[in-house]
């Protein structure tokens, strides 16, 4: 079962630019505009609350007057957000006095454990969103029920996953009695080591206001046995009480076997929900009974409320798909679900083109649409797109091998688009990048993977100029330095901040140096696993420049340099960037936590699945159990 824990976006809650402080300060010094400490105190208080914590620690070192106005200032704000780094209780201590205004708390808590606890943990928080916490100990859920009571939102990721450290279920169940007023609650921990009749009580006293659940690693059959009680099926673990999770309306889980059972039992067990989100990662192929079935499909219908369903097979610990799902799941499904605006399917390797197409010409509203493993789905699936409300928004088509430039061309037309994630696409070429420019809105676009060249990227210049925010092109291994040169050469502005050049074997300083010449805004910059890349590209974007008056800094905040094959000791001397991250471990940020792939995406692309060989060769032959149990399931659907 996946442990992954969401990462927070480095840049969430930027309000204010450091480098714009730097450019104050600088331009003070010059006596060319008159010093911001000269400004009333009340002024001062005023112009920092507007801006987030890191850029209040930023100002305060720049003078006395800034740094006297900033530690009045943290006695009374009222949010604390510290995700860009992982301090130490040292760090902390001087920035979180006394301050009954507080009320939200956001923090990495990779240096930190148990001795923090104190330190965090406020009466008056309304939210708390605690990161990395591995070094802690069970002790953290207690006394978060005893001292936050008032809390409304609660997130907890990697609670005691360090060797040594323990969760007992007496210390869920403080968290749970003591937090009365929860409204979401997230707990991104393995909480499957729960014995499941202590687990059924436990839960039981959850806050009846509880409205959102996210659970990072539990057993299906738990979870089956926690809601049977709503459907009033009593059994030694839940002979009496009242529903769980009566009010309900957004439950995501990462579960051991994805079953018909359990979909069914929160089917019609949490009627209210308008958000479903269900990821397995089995560590062995899974038997019909631990299986999902088109019978399991066809129980969502009952949720006629729902706004977003996404049903994911990881393949994080075992190459393994829904095989007992095929188009008839899916049209079934589909029946009771009209009302559904955006959609995530992932391993299901037996629904076709029909299947996809029905998703397309059923939901009216639909504005995302992401499939995952997609080995059967083609062009065919967008060929008569335009007969849809052309509403999409965001797409994700990763791993759909048969996918070529057609369905790109006519995923085109919806001209609302402003995410597309092309990824492991392998059959996409430069005709690709032609339609794609032809979206207006475009945001975000992933290739990684793709069959594109240097020239076909020349087709996204007007977008970079426009619209495109962020762009990979991880592992496209056409492309060479000059695919640098054909996206900004000669540009004098750019929308671009997150460009991924990661696992390009071609690629070179030579590129770098390049980029660096154009002296764009961007913030983050990834180059993993590219053998050229060594110590001139880091030095020369070390000291980058925003433009030509020097005066602006770089806007470089992460660099990502894993495995790069020239780098040396010399790379890691430069001391002028002390607000650069630089990720040469291996580290992924910003990754959405249902979606493992980075992990899994060093592979070589000629490669071929065994089970898509099969799967296109022809059929094995399946134990007679699960042919006689398949022909029961089939026969069982209720249309």
């Amino acid at each position: 079962m996946s442990k992954k824990s969401r990462n927070p976006d480095p840049r969430a809650g930027e309000k204010f630019s450091v480098d714009r402080v730097r450019v104050t300060k600088m331009a003070d010094e010059n006596g060319s505009v008159e010093s911001l400490d000269r400004l009333p105190s009340a002024v001062l208080a005023t112009i920092m609350t507007k801006l987030d914590l890191p850029s209040i620690c930023s100002i305060a070192s720049t003078c006395t007057t800034f740094h006297s106005c900033a530690s009045q200032l943290l006695n009374f704000l009222p949010n604390f957000h510290l995700l860009e780094i992982s301090p130490t209780v040292e760090f902390l201590r001087p920035l979180l006095p006394p301050n009954p205004f507080l009320r939200s708390l956001k923090v990495d808590c990779g240096q930190l454990d148990d001795s923090a606890i104190q330190l965090l943990l406020k009466p008056s928080l309304h939210e708390l969103y605690l990161h990395n916490c591995a070094d802690f100990s069970g002790k953290l859920l207690s006394e978060i029920g005893g001292c936050c009571k008032d809390l409304r939102s609660l997130y907890l990721s990697s609670v005691a996953e360090k060797r040594g450290r323990a969760i007992h279920i007496a210390d869920l169940e403080e968290l749970l009695s003591g937090c009365t007023r929860l409204e979401a609650l997230t707990l991104m921990f393995d909480v499957s080591f729960f014995l499941r009749q202590n687990f059924a009580r436990v839960w039981a006293m959850a806050s009846e206001k509880l409205t959102s659940l996210e659970i990072g690693c539990i057993y299906s059959v738990t979870i089956t046995e926690l809601l049977s009680q709503n459907l009033g099926i009593s059994n030694s673990m839940n002979h009496v009480g009242p529903s769980m999770w009566p009010n309900i309306e957004k439950l995501c889980l990462s579960v051991d076997y994805i079953t018909d059972a359990m979909v069914g039992a929160i089917s019609k067990g949490l009627v209210s929900l308008t958000h479903l989100e269900l990821q397995d990662a089995p560590i062995i192929e899974p038997r019909f009974s631990f299986d999902l079935t088109n019978v399991g499909l066809q129980q969502i219908k009952h949720l006629s409320k729902l706004k977003h369903l996404s049903l994911v097979r990881s393949q994080e610990f075992f190459v393994t798909y829904f095989r007992r799902v095929n188009d008839l799941g899916i049209l079934l499904m589909a029946d009771g679900c009209a009302d559904l605006e955006s959609i995530c399917l992932g391993g299901f390797c037996r629904v076709t083109d029909t299947g996809f197409r029905t998703l397309l010409h059923t939901f009216s509203n639909l504005n995302k649409l992401r499939v995952f493993h997609g080995i059967q789905l083609t062009h065919l699936v967008f060929h008569d797109i335009s007969a849809t409300s052309l509403s999409l928004k965001h797409v994700s088509l990763r791993w759909c091998s048969l996918l070529t430039n057609d369905a790109v061309k006519n995923l085109s037309l919806n001209k609302d688009l402003s995410f597309l994630d092309l990824r492991d696409c392998r059959s996409l070429r430069d005709e690709a990048l032609q339609a794609i420019s032809t979206i207006p809105k475009l945001k975000t676009l992933l290739l990684d993977g793709s069959d594109i060249s240097d020239a076909g990227l020349s087709h996204l210049r007007p977008m970079i100029m426009n619209s495109l925010v962020s762009l990979s092109v991880r592992g496209c291994k056409k492309l060479t330095d000059k695919s640098i040169t054909v996206l900004f050469d000669g540009l004098s502005k750019i929308e671009l901040q997150e460009l991924d050049l990661s696992n390009l074997p071609y690629l070179s300083d030579a590129a770098v140096l390049q980029l660096t010449r154009s002296r764009f805004a961007i913030s983050e910059l990834r180059m993993r696993q590219c053998p050229l890349i060594g110590d001139i590209s880091v030095m020369a974007l070390a000291s980058m420049q925003v433009n030509e008056d020097q005066r602006h800094g770089s806007s470089l905040r992460l660099l990502d340099l894993y495995n790069c094959g020239g780098l040396t000791q010399l790379s890691f001397k430069c001391q002028s960037r002390p607000f650069l991250h630089v990720a040469c471990h291996g580290e992924e940020l910003g990754a959405d936590h249902w979606d493992n792939s980075d992990i899994l995406y060093m592979h070589h692309y000629d490669e071929v699945d065994e089970f898509e060989q099969w799967l296109f060769d022809g059929e094995v032959e399946d134990d007679e159990d699960d042919d006689m149990a398949d022909a029961e399931n089939d026969g069982e659907l209720i249309l």
